[in-house]
C-alpha cells in the first residue's frame, strides 16, 4: 500500500464564505472528509504547512513547503500539496529547483472552486493528485483538471475554467481519467540522495515593457533589486529609437544587478540574434531564458542569486537546464 502525505498550504480549495468573500479556512483533513472512501491501494496522511490565499505566497514560504517535504521524504512514497490557483505556477518551478534529485513525486494541485461547493473541481483534483502521487516516478508536477504538468511549465491562463492551466513550451506529461496515460517520458533519478537547496534572494524584479516606457525608470531599481526579469516585445525586441532603454540596461549589469530577457508571447520563447533590436544588448553578460515561462525564470532566478552575487556565475546558472525548464 502507498503512503501519501497531503500538505494544505489553503486556497480556494480550501476556502469558506465570509463577511469579505471567500477566504482558507478548511484543515487538510477536512479536505479529505469530502472525498470518497480512499482507495485500497494507497493511504493518505495530512499535514498543515500554512493556511493562505496563494495571493499572499511569499519567496519564503516556498523553502517552508521544500522543508516540509524534505523532512518527510523517507517516510511517505508521494507527496500532495493543496495551493491555490493563483501563485501555484510559480511554486512549482520554485520547489523544481529546491528539491533536487527527487524519486518521488511531488505533487502540486488546487481548484477554481471550493471543495465544499456542489459543483466543484476541488474533489477530481486531489483524487487525481493522489492517483499520480503513486506512480513510480520523480520531479515536481502540477495535477489540474486530469492533466500532469512539469512543475517548471505550468501557467494558468483562465481566471474561472476547470481547465485553469496548460503546459508551455513542453508537452504534457500525462492524462488521468480512468487510467493514467502518459505522453512524454519521464527521466526519473535513481540511486542519488534527494537535496535540499532553498539558497533563495527575493530581490528579483519583473517589468513588463510598453511602447512608451521610461528609460529611467531603471534608476528606480539600483538599490533596490539583485535581478531585474524584462518582458520583453516578440522574439526579444528592445526599443532603441526615442526612449532608448538599452543605455540604461547596460548601466544596471554595470551596477552589478544580473538582468534576464524573456517574451511577452506566452509560446515558442525568444531570439536574441534575430532582430537588430534584440543584438544591440550585451549578450555576453545579458541572461537569455529562451523560451521558459516568466513563472519559472522568477524563482529560478531568486534561486541562482541566492547562490552567488556574481553575474557571470548567475547567468551561467540561470541558462543551465534544471528539471525540464529550458528546451536549450
Amino acid at each position: 500500500m502507498k503512503k501519501i502525505l497531503l500538505l494544505s498550504t489553503g486556497g480556494t480549495i480550501a476556502s469558506v464564505p465570509g463577511e469579505n468573500g471567500l477566504a482558507p479556512k478548511m484543515s487538510a483533513d477536512e479536505l479529505l472528509h469530502y472525498l470518497p472512501e480512499q482507495n485500497r491501494s494507497y493511504q493518505v496522511e495530512t499535514k498543515i504547512i500554512m493556511t493562505i490565499d496563494s495571493t499572499n505566497m511569499q519567496p519564503e514560504y516556498w523553502v517552508t513547503i521544500a522543508k516540509a517535504v524534505y523532512e518527510h521524504y523517507d517516510q511517505y512514497d508521494g507527496f500532495v500539496i493543496t495551493h491555490g490557483t493563483d501563485t501555484m505556477a510559480y511554486t512549482s518551478a520554485a520547489l523544481s529547483y529546491m528539491l533536487q534529485n527527487l524519486a518521488k513525486p511531488v505533487v502540486i494541485t488546487g481548484s477554481q472552486v471550493p471543495i465544499m461547493y456542489k459543483r466543484t473541481d476541488a474533489k477530481k483534483n486531489i483524487i487525481d493528485a493522489i492517483r499520480f502521487a503513486c506512480e513510480p516516478v520523480g520531479g515536481v508536477y502540477v495535477v489540474f483538471d486530469g492533466r500532469v504538468i512539469i512543475g517548471t511549465r505550468a501557467v494558468k491562463l483562465r481566471t474561472k475554467s476547470y481547465d485553469a492551466f496548460e503546459s508551455i513550451n513542453h508537452p504534457y506529461i500525462a492524462y488521468i481519467e480512468e487510467n493514467i496515460t502518459y505522453h512524454h517520458p519521464i527521466r526519473t533519478v535513481r540511486n542519488k540522495e534527494p537535496r535540499l537547496d532553498c539558497s533563495l534572494c527575493p530581490d528579483v524584479f519583473l517589468l513588463k515593457l510598453l511602447p512608451g516606457t521610461k528609460p529611467e525608470l531603471f534608476d528606480c531599481l539600483k538599490g533596490l533589486y539583485k535581478g531585474v526579469v524584462i518582458e520583453t516585445f516578440g522574439s526579444g525586441g528592445l526599443p532603441f529609437q526615442e526612449r532608448n532603454l538599452i543605455p540604461k540596461i547596460n548601466e544596471l549589469i554595470k551596477a552589478g544587478i544580473a538582468v534576464a530577457l524573456t517574451t511577452q508571447c506566452l509560446e515558442e520563447g525568444g531570439d536574441l540574434g534575430l532582430y537588430e533590436v534584440g543584438r544591440k544588448v550585451n549578450l555576453d553578460l545579458i541572461i537569455n531564458s529562451r523560451d521558459m515561462n516568466t513563472e519559472a525564470i522568477v524563482p529560478k532566478f531568486m534561486w541562482a542569486l541566492g547562490k552567488s552575487a556574481d553575474i557571470t556565475e548567475v547567468k551561467k546558472i540561470m541558462e543551465t537546464p534544471i528539471a525540464g525548464d529550458t528546451t536549450l
